[in-house]
């Protein structure tokens, strides 16, 4: 692959993060997710990878290091929960995973956990990669500082029936894909079992099972379950009993039903949720992950581009119905979390879903908590993650202006800080 050195290159060498350990921030606004306010002269003083305390300004205490974002709006740093960082990437070419090897795949998820760091999004649940467990070493290289990146929730690989919307269709038998390509596949409750207990002893944080056929994989039909109501509950009573929590890949409303009957904790896309599985998402406390920004990208780079017609197809029978659940979800009070399935368009681009959330239903500041204190919530992290508050992990972002009337202004971070440390320069 020629790209990877340059890759290797400015992986290196560019975004080197300065690792302060103590600072002491002075913030223009302060974006409050918890009340849904602004605060101003408000300056947060960062120990170690920790908030310490946030209080109005005041004398620099001893030791820190003075930035000053007077000039800026501060908000916690931002959570996407539907990514694939460790992949190779959407495109015509369907033989493009398999043709990337681990390595390759590993080399290109790091580039890809930086861009979204760049961009203010310091935490990511990893929800799925052809290439079984390589997000599980990417997190690994996260955490032991090998290379910049967001907080890391892993899957580990898709829970999938054979030849389903989380297996690598259409180039090869199945059968003859390599084995970490298919680390996920069952056929039967107990098979679906095992796959989930073996990936948690590998690694992974959560588990994403796919309850219904796929936009982008061939041969499967988004509003077709898969995975039956059987199999989904073996997966989450296996994963209940290592303290895992479950999510389900599911387009179609007989396949979110299922999947909100067996006990999953949340919905991962809901194109063609109907009023019934709505009210069941409601009742039972079941999150929705709707990714209502790339319908767009792929009919538009898709097309240019000449994707498979099939899924061009499927991504017009479903991007509008999609963005009508997603407004009737907002006004019923179904709880909604960031997630914009990045690695269908390119990564870094994250926040590009702020505004279509908001020209759907939300006001900017549920926008914001969506990808704040909501998804931290979903996570089980919600005293640990998505606030900006004492005790809390320092994850903040800076940005010019108030995306509280202009929400756009998110898809461009000034700053960055994960875990106390400036992964931008600092002014």
């Amino acid at each position: 692959m020629r790209a990877l050195p340059i890759l290797v290159f400015g992986l290196a060498f560019t975004s080197a993060p300065l690792f302060a350990q103590n600072l002491y921030i002075e913030t223009g606004q302060l974006v409050d997710v918890v009340g849904g306010t602004v605060r101003t002269g408000q300056c947060i003083h960062i120990v170690q990878d920790r908030i310490d305390s946030v209080a109005p300004c005041g004398a620099t205490p001893k030791g820190a290091r003075r930035i000053d974002w007077s000039d800026l709006t501060v908000l916690p740093g931002l959570i996407d929960l539907h990514t694939h960082l460790a992949d190779a990437g959407q495109s015509a070419d369907l033989a493009l995973p398999l043709n990337t090897s681990p390595a390759e795949t590993a080399l290109i998820g790091a580039h890809n956990a930086r861009v979204t760091l760049e961009a203010g999004f310091t935490t990511v649940r990893d929800v799925g990669t052809y290439r079984g467990l390589t997000d599980v070493a990417l997190k690994n290289a996260i955490n032991a500082g090998h290379v910049p990146g967001p907080r890391m929730f892993v899957a580990g690989a898709y829970i999938t029936i054979p030849k389903g919307g989380g297996e690598l269709n259409g180039v090869i038998p199945n059968e003859q894909l390599p084995a970490d390509m298919r680390l996920g596949v069952a056929g039967t409750p107990e098979e679906a079992k095992a796959k989930t207990e073996f990936l948690i002893s590998k690694g992974a944080d959560f588990i994403k099972t796919i309850a219904t056929g796929a936009v982008l994989a061939m041969g499967t039909e988004p509003g077709e379950p898969e995975l039956t109501e059987a199999q989904l509950r073996s997966v989450v009573d296996a994963a209940k009993a290592k303290g895992v929590f479950v999510t389900a890949h599911a387009h179609g409303a007989i396949g979110i039903k299922n999947a909100i009957r067996a006990g999953v904790r949340s919905i991962e896309h809901a194109s063609l949720i109907d009023d019934e599985a709505l009210a069941m998402a409601k009742q039972a406390g079941t999150w929705l992950v709707m990714d209502i920004y790339n319908g767009d990208y792929i009919d538009d780079i898709g097309t240019k581009e000449g994707w498979p017609e099939e899924y061009l197809r499927k991504n017009r029978e479903t991007t509008d119905i999609q963005r009508i659940g997603f407004t009737k979800a907002v006004k019923m009070g179904v709880k909604i979390a960031y997630g914009t399935d990045s690695g269908v368009y390119p990564h870094g681009q994250n926040a590009r879903q702020f505004a279509y959330m908001v020209r759907y239903g939300m006001t900017p500041m549920q926008a914001i908590q969506s990808a704040t204190i909501r998804a931290a919530e979903l996570l089980g992290k919600q005293t640990e993650l998505g606030t900006i508050a004492p005790g809390y992990y320092a994850d903040l972002i800076a940005i010019k202006g108030d995306p509280r009337t202009d929400i756009r202004l998110l898809e461009n971070v000034a700053h960055v800080i994960k875990g106390g440390t400036l992964v931008t320069p600092a002014q």
